[in-house]
């Protein structure tokens, strides 16, 4: 078995159910390190015993390579791949029809792995397409990204277009929406990325009133294509949990419907947002949906079986989702909105 993608597949799998973030770094630092290495100077040293010294290898990640080396399945990723179990139950049909996920960090931000690893996993899941939608510089305890440096990300998004087509890494930024309801970045850059999800992160326990007027904003500006998780609430993890913000839902989504803004479907178990009396009303006010796993690190790519999962059991068909569409389809959409 190939060592390197025995490490990143259990790199996968632990990202997939949570685990902590050092552990898994453990695992992409020795993925990263052997894959420097000529196959020949990999088996020489799994041989010797000497694996581990090697920068980022310790015992446990010594051990995967050298059982990857004599061919067989390493016991760590054989226990992981026996426990590993679909993310949830249902939802299977709308899943299937996606094409793609539009909204995902990397390192670049405060994701935890490198553009191209997000960008190849999401091929090996299948996807036609992923948008990189690292967050904006208001944003700096997430390391937002300045003009410069999102400038310098879309010269990196159009190289690694052009060494995995068919496969498409679009472009995109999760911008902050300012107090005031404007966006944080610059009109130039906005009108540059492909995918722009609007996102409040601040003053989470404004008054309805201010929360509304600040997000109605958001959603006028003709950039925005997707409001991202709108209640900003926590319902579990490492960070607590944080009720959701207080909003006038049918001004808010009559408005996302007239202006053809998707709301977002966020499919991290510990935001699912919006709550399901919420998404029932957004579905009844003609609201169009993007289903997105809001990934900050590989394995979490997998999690868009949770919001497929809820976007069928609110009736929401494949007709209503943007990221159901073929990637030349879901651009068009975006000038045209």
């Amino acid at each position: 078995m190939d060592p390197v993608a025995a490490l990143r597949r259990i790199s996968f799998l632990l990202e997939r159910q949570l685990a902590p973030t050092y552990r898994v770094k453990a695992f992409r630092t020795a993925a990263t390190t052997i894959a420097e290495l000529s196959p020949q100077d990999v088996a020489r040293k799994a041989r010797s015993g000497t694996l581990t010294g090697l920068p980022g290898i310790g015992a446990k990640t010594a051990l995967v390579v050298e059982q990857a080396v004599a061919g067989r399945v390493p016991d760590y990723l054989a226990d992981l791949e026996a426990n590993a179990t679909p993310v949830v139950s249902g939802g299977e049909d709308l899943l299937a029809a996606l094409r793609g996920d539009l909204h995902s960090h990397s390192d670049w931000s405060d994701g935890g792995s490198p553009i191209e690893e997000m960008a190849i996993t999401a091929l090996e899941l299948g996807h036609e397409y992923l948008a990189l939608t690292d967050h904006s510089p208001r944003l700096t305890i997430a390391h937002g990204l300045t003009a410069e440096r999102l400038e310098q990300q879309l010269d990196i998004v159009a190289s690694l277009n052009e060494r995995l087509a068919p496969f498409r890494l679009l472009s995109g930024i999760e911008c902050d929406i300012n107090e005031d309801g404007t966006l944080d970045q610059t009109d130039e850059l906005l009108a540059r990325v492909d995918i722009v999800v609007a996102s409040v992160h601040s003053k989470l326990r404004s008054t309805s009133a201010v929360m509304t007027a600040r997000m109605l904003t958001a959603i006028e500006n003709p950039h925005t294509d997707i409001l991202g998780h709108c209640t900003g609430r926590l319902i579990a993890g490492g960070r607590g949990q944080r009720p959701p913000s207080q909003f006038d839902s049918a001004a808010i989504f009559a408005a996302c419907a007239e202006q053809s803004v998707a709301v977002e479907i966020n499919s991290r178990p510990e935001r699912l947002d919006p709550p399901m009396e919420l998404l029932a009303e957004a579905v009844a006010a003609g609201c169009l949906f993007s289903i997105d796993t809001d990934a900050h690190a590989p394995g979490q790519l997998d999690f868009q079986a949770y919001g497929a999962d809820r976007a069928q059991r609110a009736g929401i068909s494949a007709d209503r989702v943007i990221n159901a569409l073929p990637v030349e389809a879901l651009l068009a959409w975006t000038e045209e909105v």
